[in-house]
């Protein structure tokens, strides 16, 4: 576990090595990162900061056990690490990575999302979202906010009625804007 105080208004965090990720916010002023690893020799938090942004990473030593195999769409998950992630209020959050779960637990903070694959739940949104993904699974409930989903290949439901490859919901009382983009990716939102 790491923690950190700063003024910095962007955090960004880099999920390699990991298979899951959650997000939360914090009720400090404190950058609390948690980390679960079961499989590496020994994987570590590696935080640097600056005046303007923070940058999380998680770094390992020993041998890679993960493998992807597209061919067949499996995928082994061996490294069973996962990091909870607990961020204060007001701060931009940027995560990168691969092959990686991601789950906010209802954040309070501007979110931008870019991976290859994975399971993206996203719960309740409370801000602005910028997703971008390859493929995988999206779940998010987006109450009174204005969206734009594509999705090329995928799957797009809303409110369980299927929709077209691009979909988009403006809500007058919202200034929360959501923008999801895939290749092949299915989404699904609720709005209620």
């Amino acid at each position: 576990m790491k923690k950190l105080q700063t003024n910095a208004a962007e955090i960004t965090v880099y999920t390699k090595g990991l298979d899951n990720i959650i997000l939360e916010n914090s009720f400090t002023e404190f950058i609390e990162v948690v980390l679960e690893a079961k499989s590496y020799d020994e994987q570590l938090i590696k935080i640097t900061a600056d005046d303007k942004t923070v940058a999380v990473n998680f770094n390992f030593e020993g041998t890679e056990t993960r493998e992807v195999i597209f061919r067949k769409f499996i995928t082994k998950r061996l490294q069973r690490a996962t990091a909870i992630v607990k961020i204060p209020k007001g701060k931009k959050v940027y995560i990168f990575g691969e092959n990686v779960d991601v789950e906010s637990k209802n954040l309070r903070n501007d979110l931008a999302v870019y991976i290859d694959n994975g399971i993206v739940k996203l719960n309740t949104i409370k801000a602005n979202l910028l997703l971008k993904l390859y493929s995988g699974n999206v779940y998010a409930n987006l109450k009174n906010s204005n969206f734009k989903v594509f999705s090329k290949s995928g799957k797009i439901t809303v409110d369980g009625i299927q929709r077209e490859k691009e979909y988009e919901k403006v809500a007058n009382t919202s200034q929360e804007k959501t923008a999801i983009t895939s290749l092949k990716a299915n989404i699904f939102l609720t709005t209620q």
